[in-house]
């Protein structure tokens, strides 16, 4: 195979020139470069220079990954480029290279853990369906956790044809994914997926994610144009899904654009995404800045203080009680992870809070004299 047709079927992969430049020292000692298209407990599928390879890890990589368990980005994730030895028909990973992008949640049952999810992602297709299981405050925290992870996020209203008017429901997400595109599609009959393919550029990388029964699958074999993806059908009783996608699996489109599935996440606890949480409410932060200054106290939490412009407004129904109540929600949920994860943390915030509750009783104490 020619270096030309090498850097072609590299490139039909998202190869670049940063990469190129990143994997020098290891083409030097004789490894290939790779990127992984299925990740299955422990077991990869890699794509290279010379067609795909089944892979697995090296020793020295898994006591590498060993030691940065609590990290979470020591074992490779689907998405991700690495350095393998092709040796008797397959690839053995020996490193992982610097990645652009990771998409990352706290790993279901730990307090310290984190997991990668998919790795140099460029879009990241967040797909909820237009049924009793809209949920407006998991579609934020995919938002926060999008922004975090460095991908451009698009919502995706999947199962339009099954909404009479899903006009009101597009208006509700726009308001809280602020300069997003939101487009409602559907599957079934077509509609909204030639403007989500225009969103989907060759060499690319986009990863669809959402719960159980949202059609991440079925949206995937719609713009394939084949059947890849084993589908199923959501639960009448509660509009909820059944896990169809047991594996994360990058698949290359019939245009040339790559696209992640992924299993079906209800739950995804934020993992170090104080960034992604202020992008994905920076209308209401910047709101909540304003009023601020009309605040009676320069100090205030925006509690149970007496003049606080944001109760206020709250009050009176200029500021979103669901909003600021989502907002304030992840906020703890991140600083509880910190607390976690470091006990010189845990201690900051409880000087902290003693802090504020101190000041509060001041200024109710200096308020009673007043009144006296």
């Amino acid at each position: 195979m020619t270096c030309k047709e090498t850097l072609k079927m590299l490139n039909t992969y998202g190869w670049s020139d940063a990469l190129q430049r990143d994997f020098t020292p290891f083409a030097d000692v004789g490894l290939v470069p790779a990127r992984v298209t299925v990740q299955q407990r422990g077991s990869y599928r890699l794509v290279t220079e010379t067609g795909e390879f089944e892979g697995r890890i090296s020793g020295r990589l898994a006591h590498e990954a060993s030691l940065f368990s609590g990290s979470g980005g020591g074992h490779p994730v689907t998405g991700d480029w690495v350095a393998a030895e092709l040796k008797g028909g397959a690839a053995i990973i020996a490193h992982i290279l610097r990645r652009t992008t990771a998409f990352t949640r706290m790993a279901a049952g730990t307090a310290k853990d984190r997991q990668v999810v998919a790795a140099n992602v460029d879009t990241a297709l967040l797909a909820a369906s237009l049924n009793a299981d809209l949920n407006m405050r998991r579609l934020e925290r995919y938002l926060a956790t999008a922004y975090d992870s460095g991908a451009a996020p698009v919502i995706l209203l999947t199962k339009a044809d099954l909404c009479d008017d899903p006009g009101p429901l597009v208006e509700a997400v726009q308001a809280i994914a602020v300069g997003v595109p939101v487009l409602p599609v559907s599957a079934a009959t077509g509609q909204g997926l030639d403007a989500l393919a225009a969103l989907l550029a060759p060499g690319k990388t986009a990863v669809l994610l959402g719960s159980s029964g949202v059609g991440k699958s079925t949206l995937v074999n719609a713009l394939a144009g084949a059947d890849l993806m084993a589908t199923g059908e959501i639960r009448e009783g509660d509009a909820h899904g059944r896990h169809t996608t047991s594996h994360r699996q990058l698949i290359l489109l019939p245009s040339g654009a790559l696209i992640l599935d992924t299993p079906g996440m209800r739950e995804l606890a934020l993992w170090e995404a104080e960034a992604g949480v202020a992008a994905a409410f920076a209308d209401i932060s910047t709101e909540i800045e304003q009023l601020a200054e009309d605040c009676r106290f320069r100090d205030c939490a925006h509690g149970r203080e007496p003049g606080c412009a944001v109760q206020a407004a709250l009050a009176d129904g200029t500021l979103d009680v669901d909003r600021w109540g989502s907002f304030q929600k992840l906020q703890r949920e991140l600083a509880h992870a910190v607390r976690k994860e470091d006990p010189l943390a845990s201690v900051a915030e409880r000087k902290r809070w003693a802090a504020i509750h101190k000041a509060g009783r001041a200024r109710m104490k200096a308020k009673r004299e007043w009144g006296d």
